[in-house]
């Protein structure tokens, strides 16, 4: 494959600047994950300051005269302080995540429906695309991508929850009945002032949610299991089941720690007392909404939990951290989904839901078909996921990354029958009978070298668009057809 033209468009630098503001790591320190790492790191340091100020109080107040009334007026100015600072902090944490979740949310979301999904999966679809797929750098890179790849699925699982009213919340059901005289798909267009306040209210707190849920992974504590006693430990390896029980109860434990004591609500900054009470009604009920939605996720059960606890297995699969992590598995990922409904891990009701916005194969997966001319010429073309709502789950709307065995910046869109679908068996056994001189050429067309050449299988199921995509004018895919 050519090599020129590298670079990223302004969307893909959009997506991976906002990567690195929730999960990055850089020198600044001030992504979602830093912030939340730096204040696990300080607890024990400022509860300790806290501590000690009450208990100086506390020594000084048992001995009264002019001298000591001095220092408790000094020691009690300080305190007032230093509470003042940890306040200042924690509001700054707060209107920093609740701002990349509106950016997130412009990013995602467009005038209509159609668009908001076009959007969505364009961002699911660069996540997958720029991740690698093999190699020492996949599990680090999928750690950093997970957190906006669920929460963007959270989002057009909260569509299809609202639309066909699948989990009954009392916070939900209240802000719905708000915009209830609206049509819910072109809220934008109807009233902006309505979307805005659903989006705020009920968005935001989703993406915070989604965004914090595994952020107690990071508290000392789960360090330890995770990389042993002498820090040594591989951090993706698979745990036993002590080590995952007892991470699983740090996490929560720390999450709701975080966002509670580390986060908390926005401080209104304004003069008008009925705005400043409004304001502070609201950002109170977000944050409960949040707690509940975290609280619930654990074991959601029928509940609203679901809204995170689906999307996270997804996305623990898709962008999965291990070393069993297979991209040809990926399309795999309802089995997983369906075996936990089974359990009563989670609703098979919002597990299906899902399965109807995503189909089996997942935004940016590279499908290998048969196209419809074949009998002209013996052949196979490569296609990439590019939309959601397929008609039928097994059959994704692609966008084509090859015509005649040659690479395209600006393809059709294409619904890939599952006959023509190389990833199943049937199709891939009634194509078997192609020479393998023929699959040769074919390879020799399709790959950029010959130890690239290779690796891969003579009759490929699937194939890894992350080459493809690195060139600008690949990354076009969502673009309209020509």
């Amino acid at each position: 494959m050519s090599k020129h033209q590298s670079g990223d468009t302004k969307f893909t630098e959009q997506v991976k600047i906002l990567l690195n503001k929730i999960y990055g790591r850089s020198p600044l320190k001030d992504s979602v994950l830093e912030r939340a790492i730096a204040f696990y790191d300080l607890e024990q340091f400022s509860q300790r300051k806290l501590d000690k100020f009450k208990t100086d109080l506390e020594n000084l107040a048992q001995t009264p005269n002019a001298k000591v009334q001095t220092k408790i007026s000094n020691l009690e100015r300080d305190q007032r302080e230093y509470l003042q600072e940890l306040r200042t902090e924690r509001d700054e944490r707060a209107q920093h995540l609740q701002q990349i979740c509106r950016e997130i949310i412009e990013l995602c979301e467009g005038e209509s429906f159609t668009e908001t999904n076009r959007k969505s999966a364009q961002l699911l679809g660069t996540i997958q695309l720029i991740a690698p797929t093999e190699g020492s750098k996949v599990a680090i890179t999928n750690e950093c991508s997970k957190p906006l790849y669920k929460a963007i699925l959270s989002l057009r699982l909260l569509d299809q929850i609202c639309l066909k009213d699948l989990l009954p919340d009392p916070y939900l059901t209240k802000e719905l009945a708000e915009i209830s005289t609206f049509n819910f798909k072109d809220l934008r267009n109807e009233n902006e002032s309505a979307y805005r306040q659903f989006s705020d209210h009920v968005k935001v707190p989703v993406l915070m949610a989604a965004i914090l849920q595994d952020v107690g992974n990071y508290h000392p504590d789960a360090h330890a299991i995770m990389f042993g006693v002498d820090g040594k430990a591989d951090n993706y390896r698979t745990l036993n089941v002590e080590e995952r029980k007892a991470l699983l109860q740090i996490n929560y434990r720390e999450t709701l720690k975080y966002l509670l004591n580390g986060i908390g609500v926005v401080i209104y900054s304004g003069n008008s007392k009925a705005e400043r009470d409004t304001f502070n009604k609201s950002e109170t009920n977000k944050l409960r909404f949040v707690k509940h939605l975290l609280k619930s996720s654990v074991n959601p059960k029928l509940g609203v939990g679901n809204l995170l606890k689906i999307p996270q297995i997804y996305a623990s699969i898709v962008l999965s951290t291990k070393d069993s992590y297979n991209y040809k598995l990926l399309p795999k990922v309802y089995q997983a989904l369906y075996q936990n409904a089974e359990r009563g891990s989670c609703s098979k009701a919002i597990v299906e839901a899902l399965h109807h916005i995503t189909g089996d194969f997942p935004q940016g997966f590279g499908v290998v078909y048969i196209p419809s001319d074949v009998e002209q010429e013996v052949r196979y073309e490569y296609a990439i996921v590019s939309q959601f709502y397929p008609n039928n789950v097994n059959e994704p709307i692609c966008r084509i990354a090859t015509r005649s065995l040659t690479f395209v910046g600006y393809g059709h869109d294409l619904v890939v029958k599952k006959n023509s679908n190389l990833y199943f068996v049937e199709t891939a056994k009634a194509f078997s009978s192609i020479s393998k001189e023929r699959l040769n050429e074919i390879l020799e067309l399709l790959s950029s070298n010959y130890l690239e050449r290779k690796k891969l299988d003579l009759l490929p199921r699937c194939w890894q668009p992350g080459e493809y995509f690195s060139m600008k004018v690949n990354q076009k895919l969502w673009n309209r057809s020509r």
